[in-house]
């Protein structure tokens, strides 16, 4: 049986402040009718705080973070984090992990950002065992826990999804997750991406033909394509510049792009970024047009494979944000 599509948003989310991140979860519930919504988080509010506001906010809708990193919280904080989630929500909370990158991990937290599939996974069987109300016992090379029982365990099995780029991490994903989360890949990167994510699956005899595939979407509605074209070169041409980010645009087949990337920002020459950034590469990673044209270009994402569309709004104004939440909205589509 193929999965069902659940439509999600992003938060938080562009010009809203944390209160008004729980007024448009509790928006996004009742009045848009969104099935999820998905916990982004760089240098805003923490998704665990925000996810315990919103679970108390909402009702039925799921709530999961995509990701949060394994490197800048133990993976027994993790572990306490997600079981109170888990109450708080109801049951409704599905922890997502992922190495993140080298500006966030090296830059922003002081910590190396090294051998990341280790660290992945010996994150998540330490974060298993806690979750499961066993005490710990785990020494890894990366961690070590010895003696935790969790005294905020969940009211059922946690679903622990992970985030993955590339083959080695794609694979990990499938053998130690439930579920996968992605972006920033092109429709044509899809199949490469669901083999190696179900190849991980296969070699411990798991069937992942029909996990949830969650991807967010960079967004923008808008008729002027040059200037959305524009806001996702400044937006993201940094983002794209990162080790591990440029490395998956080479391996989705934008090798010649990526090191134009690279090149460009590492000389801090912001037009060639720009340049490198062309408008083929824009279109085919980002979602812009007409609220139509959207909805097209994200159906083709569908077809190939991605179970759970997550928007975040390419905006320069707060109802630019809400405006694009609307117009996705499955209760008025």
């Amino acid at each position: 049986m193929t999965r069902p599509t659940q439509f999600a948003i992003t938060l938080p989310a562009a010009f809203h402040d944390a209160r008004q991140c729980v007024e448009l979860a509790r928006r996004a519930e009742e009045e848009w009718g969104y099935d999820a919504i998905w916990m982004a988080e760089t240098a805003g509010p923490d998704s665990f705080t925000l996810a315990g506001a919103m679970a108390m906010a909402t009702k039925r809708v799921t709530i999961g973070t995509a990701i949060v990193p394994v490197y800048n919280r133990t993976p027994t904080v993790l572990a306490m984090s997600a079981g109170t989630l888990d109450q708080l929500s109801g049951g409704r909370f599905i922890l997502g992990l992922g190495s993140s990158s080298h500006a966030i991990i090296g830059d922003w937290n002081g910590v190396p950002f090294e051998a990341p599939l280790g660290h992945v996974r010996e994150s998540v069987a330490i974060v298993r065992s806690a979750l499961a109300g066993e005490k710990t016992a785990f020494e890894g090379k990366h961690f070590r826990s010895k003696g935790l029982r969790l005294g905020s365990c969940p009211t059922g099995p946690m679903r622990i999804y992970l985030a993955g780029l590339r083959e080695k991490m794609l694979a990990l994903a499938g053998e130690i997750g439930e579920g996968l989360v992605i972006n920033f890949q092109p429709q044509s990167a899809m199949p490469q991406i669901l083999a190696a994510y179900r190849s991980g699956a296969a070699r411990v005899g798991r069937d992942a033909t029909n996990d949830e595939v969650v991807c967010r979407f960079q967004v923008c509605i808008s008729d002027d394509r040059e200037r959305a074209r524009a806001l996702i070169r400044m937006g993201f041409g940094g983002y794209l510049s990162t080790p591990v980010y440029n490395r998956f645009l080479a391996w989705c087949g934008f090798e010649a792009e990526a090191r134009a990337i690279a090149e460009g920002f590492a000389a801090r020459d912001r037009k060639a970024v720009a340049a490198a950034m062309h408008d083929d590469l824009i279109d085919r990673i980002a979602i812009i047009g007409s609220a139509p044209e959207c909805r097209e270009q994200l159906a083709g994402f569908i077809e190939a494979g991605v179970t759970t569309p997550v928007l975040t709004p390419i905006a320069t104004r707060p109802d630019a944000v809400v405006s694009l939440f609307e117009a996705f909205a499955p209760a008025r589509a």
